[in-house]
């Protein structure tokens, strides 16, 4: 296989050229994100046309991309098969300039794309969210048996698809989301009350659909790839229940209205997995964590660094898992010989307590950096796959030795940043922030923390 490299200095001019030490990163980051690409991931991958009706389906921050690059791939292999259907993004991650259908169009006019691309608000929900679920709903009914649905589905499906059960408000939904957002709840149980909360999530979607076969592709942003919890599974039967939805209410210190806690105690279970009307549906998770991290392994060891993986799934308190990470940088250090690369992703949480900005990836490495206090050698990036971190408009961050002494130039008190959630004003204050714009994919975070020899 040929291995990008993010070379753009040797490795051992590092300690030289701490800034090369950063670019070499940001290149490293560049490469993981494209192999988790809809581009990359969809253009041969196409199923037979059935005798009856595609209709296309989906929502997720990466599903206008996903779209996109079904359409081109069905235009250039099958033109004569009829392909409808719609998605639903965030805002600011539709269409690309590089998505137009101009040049296929007949005197060079614009082409008439067969999916259409709505857009809504990611990470609260908004009342266009709840027309996209509605109009998929609409879409979807009365298709028979000798129709295929293809459900895309990417992380931020959840928000940007909402239609809540019946008795519960879409303000009730928002106030519910926006707790436990706040709570510091995994993203587990986060889509397990919403699942127990919604009208089309857990399945219920492919449900309306039947009996025309569904086929799911994914782009997992959920820890562990639990098919189900991406997007809080619109289209696959559901194992949880509403009790478990309940307890995590409960636990969380979550206050509800009558009507949310009705709902959940009227046990309206969402498909199971054991329903028969599943039997002839597919799903595929197409992209995952594990695949941009490999991504960056190979380009590092094409350029002879050492790497070290810790998991695709790492969980837990951003600020907290940031310091254990500088612990370990900081022992690995101690006998190296030659360039140390620790990788890991997956998808912490923050529990907000002050009134700061930022997001999980720029509040992990304010973590780390505190831990570090400027220590030589080591440089550090993270940043959330889909290109914003948060509600921010950063991927993320990075920082190197240099920072400590620039902070101290500046007056900056990390400490302080820290206590009142305010990492990316930090990191803005430093410019050190990472802003890609949105990259219309998304397999949740990316760290990567450069060890260098004590000696470089």
């Amino acid at each position: 296989m040929n291995v990008p490299s993010p070379r753009t200095v040797s490795p051992e001019a590092f300690g030289e050229r701490p800034e090369a030490a950063r670019a070499w990163l940001e290149r490293l980051g560049e490469i993981a994100v494209s192999a988790v690409h809809p581009d990359t991931l969809l253009p041969d991958r196409l199923p037979e046309p059935p005798a009856g009706r595609t209709l296309v389906v989906g929502a997720g921050k990466a599903a206008a991309a996903m779209a996109a690059a079904l359409e081109r791939a069905w235009d250039a292999h099958q033109p004569e098969a009829p392909l409808s259907g719609l998605v639903v993004t965030r805002y600011g991650h539709g269409p690309q300039p590089s998505d137009s259908k101009e040049q296929d169009a007949p005197g060079g006019g614009d082409a008439e794309r067969r999916i259409e691309i709505l857009e809504a608000s990611h990470p609260m929900p908004d009342d266009l969210s709840e027309k996209a679920a509605r109009r998929m709903l609409e879409a979807v009914d009365g298709l028979g048996e000798d129709d295929l649905v293809i459900a895309l589905i990417s992380g931020g499906g959840s928000a940007l698809m909402t239609l809540p059960a019946p008795g519960v408000s879409l303000a009730e939904k928002q106030a519910i989301n926006k707790a436990l957002l706040r709570s510091g709840a995994p993203i587990g149980e986060i889509n397990t009350v919403r699942r127990h909360l919604s009208a089309i999530k857990g399945g219920r979607l492919a449900a309306a659909a039947h009996p025309a076969r569904v086929l799911t592709w994914l782009i997992s942003d959920v820890p562990g790839d639990e098919a189900s919890l991406i997007a809080s599974g619109p289209t696959l039967p559901d194992a949880s229940t509403p009790d478990e939805a309940l307890a995590i209410l409960e636990r969380r210190g979550i206050e509800v209205s009558a009507a949310v806690r009705r709902q959940l105690e009227a046990n309206h279970e969402a498909p199971r997995p054991d329903d028969p009307g599943f039997a002839r549906d597919e799903s595929e998770i197409l992209a995952r964590a594990r695949d941009a991290l490999a991504a960056g392994r190979a380009a590092a060891e094409a350029d002879a660094v050492e790497v070290r993986l810790l998991g695709d799934d790492l969980e837990g308190e951003a600020r907290e898992l940031g310091r254990e990470h500088a612990r370990m940088a900081l022992e690995a250090q101690t006998g190296l010989e030659r360039p140390l690369l620790i990788l890991s992703g997956g998808e912490t949480s923050v529990t907000v307590a002050g009134d700061g900005r930022g997001g999980r990836n720029v509040e992990y490495l304010l973590g780390l950096f505190t831990a570090l206090e400027g220590a030589a050698g080591i440089h550090a990036l993270a940043i959330d796959t889909d290109g914003i971190d948060g509600s921010e408009d950063n991927a993320g961050a990075i920082v190197g030795p240099g920072c400590w002494a620039r902070m101290g130039e500046l007056g900056l008190d990390a400490d302080a940043y820290l206590s009142r959630n305010d990492a990316y004003s930090f990191f803005e204050a430093l410019d050190d922030l990472i802003v890609t714009g949105p990259t219309r994919t998304n397999v949740n975070d990316f760290r990567a923390i450069l060890v260098l020899p004590r000696n470089s």
